[in-house]
């Protein structure tokens, strides 16, 4: 998936979190090694225990929000479980000697394995050392040492009841006692070698936990992924310009959504988050849509607030809308002023709110149908925002307030027209084209008008989602088309890539990320304002990998979410084109020549300065530079190929598009996905409609799904440019019996 290439020489910034799940020990040749014989349970724990910390996050009321066990793996760094150091938040070490060190920085992540490394500022013990693979067996005394319950450096003997594979990560099966607080402890074998890192017990028996084995973690110390903790704290985290949260809880932001978990410290679990930006004066307009994890739990908009415990509240609670006034921070200041159901609430989806407040009443609205009306005048004034109550997970997207907000759902003729568009649709089948088409003349309320017949009608739900899917599908192809056409060389590749991951993600708000990547192009600028080209680049792979911690996936190589390129600018982990489509286009901002190369296997970038030679660079690497022989040597041991120019040719934004959606094309295949194969040649022939290989391919796809109209337009085209190397007799055939079975 990568391979190694020459690093710049550049001052590093030590960053972000490497997963480390538990306790990690010495880092490899030149770390401390294992006495040969076998140790006492004594002499392991009085050895290995000054070796031993207690971490701690905060949350946003005092005290620790999380504790959890680490251990010292080198000079300055601490291993243990990513779940340990919360995620945001400001983090401390507390070493064997009682002194307490600020975390001043995530050096190696590891999500799906669970593992960080962080690294403090402090002269530590030494590291407890690594065990080699293939030196645990089934049944091997063991001992880990933790923080059960804050009881600091307990110890617990025990034995491995087997290595397992979870979820494509190797685990160890521990026969012991596992508690809150042994998260990130070391598992040592009887040598007194970290053998994996405490992760998870079992919810069934006290005595039965897992360790994530110490290979995955020495991966992660081979390959950091550092942020700086600066950096580390704005991951997720709401922008102090625009919103205000009150009560606790964990509200995130990203690109334009907003996510809440966890209780807050209010009367309910009660938490807020108010905008920063006052409403207007009366009357105006409240509104935002709101998607609930669990029906019971509640979540919605917020008015009226003094900043602190009083204030409206109007959102879903156990599937019932409900219009309350908070008077203080008990239930003896609480009162529910309206609460009913309705039938235009949809459990389980995106609902849209809305509060209407003038100086006389208030008015609430769900999906544009009014639920309450009240003339409480108990508060008046104040801010507006969210709220989230209890342990309720939900987010909220949309959010806006104003004089005189327009409706968020299709018109009344809107609805008619589309209910008799939709009347005669059938109980089965794919969407008839025509009516695809008469639809997207109706613009964005299609799919919200089909959504809310789906609803109504149980029969037809199936075939009205389909329908929504496809004008979906067939907008975002349009806008794609529309990109793409033209001369090249104007082409927004940015932009294009995000409708590629529009395709998969219909509530993906692509200027919330072209504004996100804009951001992130003006502050890189404004550190070099005068910078020549060369610094500019420097000062790009400095923000990006040093700083932000950008980086290749490791882990979870092939999930879809690293060809999303909105989710690689959120997450900072692409694979290596989509991590080279981002470095392309802040780089273009930056004024620097960065093009594309289609390396086999390998997406590449070629910075192309105004003076001196090209060069190569590997942004999955943190745009390490390549030599020809680099490359030349690689490409011989993946295919046995010679290098030649062909393969360091630049592409442009089509290929680089086509290319991104090959790969997701492959993992859809690997999952047995044809609908989400078909999706991915209709984009690819939108970009390159003359391609003959794609369009055999998704022919043959078409009929497999029952796309009869489909399937036969691509074989006629097919016969009508007898394009060489396609057996038109097989093409023939297909349009044949295609055409006697014309389906329903």
């Amino acid at each position: 998936m990568s391979f190694v290439c020459s690093r710049p020489t550049a001052p590093v910034l030590i960053g972000l979190a490497a997963i480390a799940v538990g306790f990690a020990g010495g880092i490899g040749p030149g770390g401390p090694t294992a006495a040969a014989e076998e140790k006492s349970v004594e002499d392991l724990a009085r050895e290995a225990k000054p070796s031993i910390v207690t971490i701690r996050y905060r949350g946003r009321r005092e005290g620790d929000a999380g504790l959890g066990t680490g251990f010292i793996v080198g000079d300055g760094l601490v291993a243990t479980n990513l779940h340990v150091i919360g995620e945001a938040r400001p983090i401390s070490v507390e070493l064997a000697d009682g002194t307490t060190h600020e975390v001043t920085s995530v050096h190696a992540t590891d999500r799906d394995g669970d593992l960080a490394v962080v690294r403090i500022k402090a002269k530590c013990p030494a590291a407890l050392p690594l065990a080699e693979a293939g030196t645990l067996a089934d049944g091997a005394e063991i001992v880990a040492i933790g923080n059960p319950h804050g009881l600091e450096r307990s110890v617990v003997a025990g034995r491995v009841s087997g290595l397992r594979r979870r979820e494509g990560i190797e685990m160890i099966q521990l026969a012991m006692p596992v508690e809150p607080g042994n998260s990130g402890g070391p598992v040592l074998d009887r040598r007194g070698r970290v053998q994996g890192i405490v992760s998870m017990k079992s919810l069934i028996t006290p005595n039965l936990g897992f360790a994530v084995s110490v290979e995955r973690l020495r991966s992660l110390l081979d390959r950091p992924n550092p942020v700086v903790m600066e950096r580390w704290l704005t991951i997720g985290a709401i922008d102090p310009a625009e919103w205000t949260t009150v009560g606790g809880a964990r509200w995130r932001q990203r690109a334009g959504r907003i996510a809440v978990s966890g209780a807050g410290s209010g009367f309910g679990g009660r938490s807020l988050c108010l905008a920063v930006d006052p409403p207007p004066a009366t009357p105006y307009d409240v509104a935002v849509w709101v998607k609930l994890d669990d029906e019971a739990g509640a979540a919605g908009l917020a008015f009226a607030s003094d900043g602190g415990e009083r204030h409206y509240g109007f959102y879903p609670s156990a599937g019932r809308l409900r219009l309350t006034r908070f008077d203080g921070p008990d239930v003896l200041s609480w009162k529910i002023l309206h609460e009913r159901a309705s039938p235009r609430y949809r459990p389980g989806g995106w609902n849209h709110l809305r509060v209407r407040r003038t100086a006389e009443k208030i008015s609430c609205f769900v999906n544009d149908e009014a639920v309450f009306e009240s003339a409480d005048r108990g508060l008046a004034g104040g801010r507006v925002g969210l709220a989230k109550f209890r342990d309720t997970e939900a987010e909220f997207r949309s959010f806006a307030m104003g004089r005189d907000l327009p409706p968020a759902m299709p018109s009344k003729e809107t609805m008619d027209r589309i209910e008799s568009l939709t009347a005669a649709v059938p109980d089965d089948g794919p969407p008839a084209r025509d009516l695809v088409a008469k639809l997207l003349a109706e613009g964005g309320a299609a799919r919200t008008a089909l959504a809310e017949r789906a609803a109504r009608l149980a029969r037809q739900a199936r075939q009205v989602e389909m329908l929504a899917t496809a004008v979906h599908e067939r907008r975002t192809l349009d806008e794609l088309a529309r990109i793409v056409a033209g001369d090249e060389s104007k082409i927004d590749l940015f932009a294009a890539a995000l409708l590629v991951a529009k395709l998969d993600n219909p509530d993906l708000d692509v200027e919330a990320s072209r504004r996100e990547l804009d951001r992130l192009a003006a502050d890189i600028a404004k550190r070099s304002p005068d910078a020549d080209e060369a610094a500019k680049l420097a000062t790009l792979n400095r923000v990006l990998f040093e700083e932000l911690g950008f980086h290749g996936s490791r882990g979870d190589y092939y999930n879809r979410a690293n060809s999303y390129v909105n989710e690689v600018l959120d997450d900072r982990e692409g694979i290596p084109i989509t991590l080279s489509v981002v470095y392309m286009e802040l780089a273009r901002r930056l004024g620097v020549r960065v093009e594309g190369v289609g390396f086999p296997g390998h997406f590449l970038v070629r910075h192309v300065p105004a003076e001196g030679e090209p060069r190569w660079l590997d942004v999955f690497d943190s745009a390490a530079v390549c030599s020809r022989e680099d490359l030349a040597r690689r490409l011989m041991e993946r295919s046995g190929d010679e290098l030649n120019d062909d393969h360091l040719a630049t592409v442009g934004p089509r290929a680089i598009l086509v290319r991104m959606l090959g790969n997701l094309r492959g993992i859809a295949t690997r999952e047995g996905s044809q609908e989400d194969v078909l999706r991915y040649l209709e984009a690819t022939l939108t970009i390159e409609p003359d391609s003959v290989a794609d369009r055999v391919m998704r022919m043959v796809t078409a009929a497999r799904l029952g796309r009869r109209d489909a399937a036969l337009d691509d074989a006629r085209w097919l016969l009508d440019r007898q394009p060489p190397g396609i057996d038109l007799e097989q093409v023939r055939a297909v349009v044949e019996r295609l055409e006697s079975d014309p389906g329903p």
